[in-house]
């Protein structure tokens, strides 16, 4: 199985300071030789990004280090998935600007066979990390 990470997802992986680091660090540890990571260039951007803005990384360096590690990682595996889909790939949940990052995601889980692991409730087909 390979699991697409969410930015928030991944930011929680990455960063013990982060709220749900335990959650995400256990699940991690629990999966099944064979299972894999992924991100995607909307995921490691986000994580660039907010890591800095949420003062998780003191600036976009240290996070594009910490994402290079984090891709490194041999146990579980990483990969990044090659994204080439446009809006008319949005699912037909996706009726607000709210969930189009979270619909975009789903589909492109979905057209690579993977599934997108999330903290967030509520998107349809997504893996639900547990608690």
């Amino acid at each position: 199985m390979i699991y697409l990470l969410d930015v928030n997802a991944l930011l929680a992986l990455g960063h013990s300071a982060h709220v749900h680091h335990g959650r995400v660090a256990t699940w991690v540890r629990s999966l099944e030789a064979g299972h894999r990571l992924a991100t995607c260039s909307i995921t490691e951007l986000g994580f660039v990004r907010v890591a800095p803005q949420a003062r998780l990384s003191p600036d976009v360096a240290s996070a594009r280090a910490l994402l290079a590690r984090l891709a490194a990682s041999r146990r579980p595996g990483f990969m990044r998935l090659a994204d080439d889909l446009g809006a008319d790939s949005l699912p037909a949940w996706v009726t607000t600007p709210a969930h189009t990052t979270d619909g975009h995601l789903s589909a492109l889980a979905g057209a690579r066979s993977a599934r997108l692991a999330t903290l967030d409730e509520g998107i349809p087909g997504s893996f639900l990390i547990p608690e």
